[in-house]
């Protein structure tokens, strides 16, 4: 059955990922445009900096300096408040494939994803290991190897990081132990059928998970258990989610017509909102 309808609040976008919720408004990467831009909640827009190698997954350190993935050239970047941006970690020697999402913790720890090879050239899959890089800057590959490792959450007891690993159809949980390495790797849900991308976690533990074949976003708890569902008209899927607003009982949803290079010559992407029982919790 479809969800309850949702809201428009943006179009126009080339194709936007990276959502995260902070002081009053949603920022996202605008990939084709090479932007981070940020939406209030009356629906001004700002955009904050130029990533020419396309920009990623967001964050933030606890002082409030943003974070973005820069993906082609597999860097890490700092946002600086006049926009322009400095190189907090190049990882090009540790990164299988494109850099893509991110989840920082609350001492500035950032935990990015890649690829694992070269997707969109045509590469054989392979898989790959999430990316550590800790406030001085050092690089640490973490974890045991994953598929495709695309949204990350904490979990508010900081004991726990959430991944979906896209093509295994599956969410995927490690420990974090004091240093922040990742440990114990196991499943939190099985979801055939589902490929997921974007997460945004809530107080009650379960996981909105962002699937874009599916043409919907769902909530998901540990062993798979799915609690509610909101389905897209035909033609649009869901890449990722996040929950804001004042109450955190917002959540954000990025539509798209489809992903991929050939999205850089159209602007199908719109930002999506409707209101949800629970609030977020955790990072981001």
């Amino acid at each position: 059955m479809p969800g309850p309808h949702t809201q428009t609040i943006l179009t126009g976008l080339s194709f936007a990922e990276g959502a995260r919720w902070r002081e009053d408004r949603l920022w996202f990467s605008d990939l084709y445009t090479y932007q981070v831009q940020t939406i209030d909640q009356q629906g001004h827009t700002q955009v904050l900096a130029q990533v020419p190698k396309r920009p990623s997954g967001l964050g933030f350190l606890p002082d409030g300096t943003a974070l973005v993935v820069s993906m082609l050239d597999r860097r890490l970047l700092a946002i600086n408040d006049d926009g322009s941006t400095r190189l907090v970690a190049d990882l090009s020697d540790v990164a299988g494939g494109p850099c893509n999402d991110m989840v920082i913790d609350r001492h500035g720890r950032a935990y990015v994803g890649n690829f694992g090879y070269d997707k969109n050239n045509g590469a054989e899959p392979r898989l790959t290991r999430i990316i550590r890089v800790d406030p001085d800057g050092s690089i640490h590959p973490t974890g045991t190897e994953v598929s495709f490792p695309n949204g990350m959450v904490i979990t508010p007891d900081e004991q726990h990081l959430i991944v979906g690993e896209t093509f295994a159809h599956r969410l995927s949980m490690f420990d974090i132990d004091a240093n922040g390495d990742l440990h114990n790797h196991r499943y939190f849900a099985q979801i055939e059928g589902c490929n997921p991308d974007g997460l945004a976690l809530d107080a009650e533990g379960a996981v909105w998970v962002a699937d874009p074949f599916g043409k919907r976003v769902r909530r998901v708890f540990e062993g798979g258990r799915i609690e509610r569902e909101i389905t897209f008209e035909p033609g649009r899927g869901a890449y990722t989610c996040a929950l804001g607003g004042p109450q955190r009982r917002t959540l954000y949803i990025v539509t798209n017509t489809s992903s991929g290079p050939q999205m850089a010559h159209l602007r199908d992407g719109c930002i999506e909102t409707i209101e949800v029982d629970v609030p977020g919790a955790g990072w981001p």
